[in-house]
């Protein structure tokens, strides 16, 4: 417990950037926690962890730093993403200072959670099995589908920046970024399942899992609405989103904003 604590007062320490911006509790803060807990793992176990656990930690901080250093470029950068932004996101301006901190540590609880497969792995002493293999391989999936969706869709906006983006992964899945995301998270849910001890580490992991499911479902519903709206008038776009999932390959799934309940 001792251990979850620690990480989860990292989280904390990191994320607390959403105080000057409410979106980065859930954005830069959100991936420079990820960054900031794989190096205090591999502070608090480095001496006892083998090389898979090792890797995974490698890969936790690879991930954050990746998408923590996206996210601040697209903030000082990208004038015209953030101006279309203001409209679209809360700035937070009315919200109580006990409701940010109410997100503040639910968030960090959440990225606490998230990572907690591995952190658990690490407590109970266990070594490398084909679980974290497997994980290992489908974390690093994961990153390199995430890194390469942005990528892609940077270069299409450089060349059309008031069209959608239907190509590269694009064409398989409309939401290949958040598709990625979801890659990374199941390896790291899966580095756990030989390792987890008792309701208390299960429930946090599980919490951990389908909380950043969830959110991605929410991420993919506000970003269909928000290019139903822009796109309304483009009959290549509705022929693009009615043939192409919106998340996972190959599952006829081309439309989430019908789903209130995801209101991530």
């Amino acid at each position: 417990m001792t251990e979850f604590l620690i990480i989860f007062a990292v989280a904390l320490i990191v994320s607390a950037i959403g105080f000057k911006k409410y979106v980065w509790f859930i954005s830069i803060g959100y991936g420079f926690s990820v960054a900031a807990i794989g190096v205090t793992l591999l502070c608090l176990f480095g001496g006892q962890a083998d090389w898979g656990v090792i890797i995974a930690c490698v890969l936790f901080i690879l991930y954050g730093v990746r998408l923590g250093g996206f996210l601040t470029y697209r903030e000082v950068k990208k004038a015209s993403y953030n101006k279309k932004m203001k409209s679209e996101i809360k700035d937070g301006k009315g919200m109580s200072v006990i409701a940010k901190c109410g997100i503040w540590i639910s968030a960090a609880l959440l990225y606490a959670c998230e990572v907690s497969p591995v952190m658990f792995r690490l407590q109970n002493g266990k070594g490398t099995d084909g679980w974290v293999i497997a994980g290992i391989i489908i974390m690093a999936a994961g990153l390199v589908t995430e890194t390469t969706a942005d990528v892609q869709k940077s270069l299409a906006k450089r060349v059309k920046p008031g069209r959608f983006v239907d190509t590269g992964l694009y064409k398989i899945v409309r939401c290949p970024n958040y598709l990625g995301e979801m890659t990374f998270w199941t390896g790291v849910f899966l580095t756990g399942i030989s390792s987890n001890a008792g309701a208390w580490q299960w429930i946090a992991v599980l919490t951990g899992y389908l909380g950043i499911i969830y959110v991605m479902f929410g991420g993919a519903r506000r970003l269909e609405i928000r290019q139903d709206r822009t796109y309304n008038d483009d009959p290549e776009y509705w022929a693009y989103k009615n043939k192409t999932p919106i998340m996972i390959p190959f599952i006829p799934l081309y439309s989430v904003s019908k789903y209130k309940w995801l209101v991530a």
